[in-house]
């Protein structure tokens, strides 16, 4: 049994308030048993991007560097594994990534977002990149993969994802509605239907987290949110739309499935 703490924070304009937020929960989650903290695509930030380098570029941060440093402290300090979505800076050039850093506090796995959509299609290829390859880590959960947001309805990164032959699934990512709505019964009724149905075709039991914010530049307001999904597609436990904290999730995770 793995006990995972999927971590919701309202994200703000000010990256140094939200990564205390994200520290203060993470203590709270490690309290209360948590071995494995999740937190959504683009978590200190928000997905804030405007296709114009000039604004985008000072939200990436160096992996490794000060802010997974900060990160790796309170795993070291905690015992625990963390895993986040971080916008990535590499010279003048942008990714949408995911780290998950071990209990030692070292850099497990990064994981860079393969489909684009993070961005608009006229954005400038030689600033606005994107990862090739589905990565793995051994952890004491078993083989673990990222995937963001819209990689999940891309079947070329399914494949990816299927070769790799991960046990479990960390899915940051951040989803809005036209008009920031916290629609709730919407989601319910259209949405999650279709992340199950993903879930199911991977055959992976998922971990997901969405991002929390108000209405940024672009009109966009993400509604939150997590999930624990069977690798049937089963929601185990959910957390409502629009509310800051934490879901806590225990997995059964079979030994003979570790370090597949």
């Amino acid at each position: 049994m793995m006990r995972a703490a999927l971590i919701v924070i309202h994200i703000t304009g000010d990256k140094s308030r939200n990564l205390a937020a994200v520290l203060r929960l993470a203590g709270q989650a490690v309290t209360a048993g948590a071995e494995l903290l999740l937190l959504p695509e683009a978590a200190l930030t928000g997905l804030v991007t405007t296709d114009y380098p000039g604004h985008d570029l000072p939200l990436g941060d160096t992996i490794p560097g000060p802010t997974t440093e900060a990160l790796a402290t309170f795993c070291r300090a905690r015992s625990v594994w963390l895993g986040i979505g971080l916008l990535e800076r590499v010279g003048t050039r942008l990714y949408d990534s995911a780290v998950l850093i071990n209990a030692a506090g070292n850099i497990a796995l990064t994981y860079r977002r393969i489909q684009p959509g993070w961005h608009g299609s006229r954005a400038e290829p030689t600033v606005y990149c994107h990862g090739t390859d589905v990565p793995v880590a051994r952890t004491p959960f078993g083989k673990v993969a990222f995937l963001i947001c819209g990689d999940l309805f891309d079947d070329r990164v399914l494949g990816l994802f299927r070769q790799a032959r991960p046990d479990l699934l960390l899915f940051p990512f951040a989803r809005s509605f036209t008009a920031g709505s916290y629609d709730q019964t919407r989601w319910d009724r259209e949405e999650l239907p279709a992340y199950s149905e993903q879930v199911r075709r991977l055959k992976t039991p998922a971990l997901m987290v969405n991002a929390l914010s108000r209405p940024n530049g672009h009109g966009e307001a993400f509604f939150g949110g997590a999930w624990a999904l069977s690798a049937e597609g089963e929601v185990l436990a959910a957390r409502r739309l629009g509310a800051p904290g934490m879901l806590l999730v225990d997995l059964n995770m079979p030994a003979a499935e570790k370090g597949r």
